[in-house]
């Protein structure tokens, strides 16, 4: 007996969404690709095996559609809020494309609709599922004492619609690419942030920063400092942990790993092995719902990597002053 197959509506199949939608059609044996929803729906979905997939122009028409059970969006995040709130109403298991929201508002009240109706939201906070930054957070406990992290994140420019900022509340590489190192400061450390400092090279909403400097420090005492742009030339990922017993280093695009004892002694190198970090995201999705447990990436972690930001905003508009995370309640 065959197993039921979870409809699965997409909104967005821009570059990014079309990875999802890929994936969906031939490579997640638990789901269906039912329906897509796109600005230009009579652009169909040209690719093999979507010949029966739906295309709508309209996300609340996609979102009532009897045959789909769960919402992907990979949307720009100023529209994250209402189909959140469609969904929910609907009562259909949702997740949305990093980041949860373009404002800390937003983020928070798609948070606390989404748990007073009791529906799963999951945001998909990718690089978590990176197999050399989870090299390093089950490596944690070797460097005794958490206390310096050093993230670096460097994007290449690329050319862009006239409107891109809008889809991000006019902010730019912080809220569009620094955000997976937001996140991973709590991924990593478990730690809440408590305070930012942070710089940009221009400021929202009068233009998007394109480069971004950052100083948080978690509860717990760990000073995490971020170097976040999008410059020309290729993509960079480090990652420098400092404890104290020793450091870890990371550079995840090129899937290398090392630790070093206090002493000074290479304990460890390897090269860790290849991720499909958007297959393991939906595949974690999928799971969560098929099982009926909580999703792994929660609506909640998403809305703490949007206030951090919003931290950091509101740091940059004072030229870098000292401001306290606040907090969901």
């Amino acid at each position: 007996m065959s197993k039921r197959l979870i409809g699965v509506g997409l909104i967005g199949v821009g570059r990014h969404g079309m990875r999802y939608a890929r994936h969906l059609l031939h490579d997640a044996p638990t789901a269906s690709l039912k329906a897509v929803c796109r600005r230009h729906p009579e652009q169909g979905l040209d690719l093999p095996g979507a010949e029966a997939v739906s295309v709508y122009g309209e996300v609340r028409t996609l979102i009532d559609d009897p045959s789909v059970e769960a919402i992907i969006a990979v949307t720009p995040p100023v529209f994250s809020r209402d189909i959140c709130r469609l969904a929910v109403q609907a009562r259909k298991p949702v997740l949305i494309e990093k980041p949860l929201a373009a404002s800390a508002d937003d983020a928070r009240a798609m948070v606390a609709s989404a748990r007073d109706a009791r529906v799963p939201i999951m945001t998909a906070q990718t690089l978590r599922f990176d197999a050399t930054i989870q090299a390093v957070r089950t490596r944690r406990e070797v460097i005794g004492r958490s206390e310096r992290l050093h993230l670096t994140s460097h994007i290449e420019t690329k050319a862009t619609a006239p409107n891109h900022a809008e889809g991000y509340g006019k902010r730019g590489a912080l809220i569009e690419i620094g955000i997976h190192m937001l996140d991973a400061v709590r991924f990593l450390t478990g730690d809440e942030v408590r305070e930012v400092r942070c710089t940009m090279n221009q400021l929202p909403p009068a233009a998007p920063e394109t480069i971004v400097s950052a100083q948080l420090v978690t509860q717990g005492g760990t000073v995490c400092s971020l170097d976040i742009a999008r410059l020309p030339g290729e993509r960079v990922g480090l990652v420098e942990w400092i404890g104290s017993q020793g450091r870890l280093q990371a550079d995840w695009p090129r899937r290398r790993l090392r630790w070093t004892s206090g002493t000074g002694e290479i304990r460890e190198e390897k090269e860790c092995p290849p991720s499909q970090t958007v297959l393991a995201t939906l595949t974690a999705f999928l799971r969560a719902i098929e099982d009926g447990t909580p999703m792994p990436i929660t609506g909640e972690d998403g809305c703490r990597a949007v206030e951090i930001a919003e931290a950091c905003y509101r740091s940059a508009q004072t030229g870098g002053a000292s401001v306290i995370v606040a907090r969901e309640g």
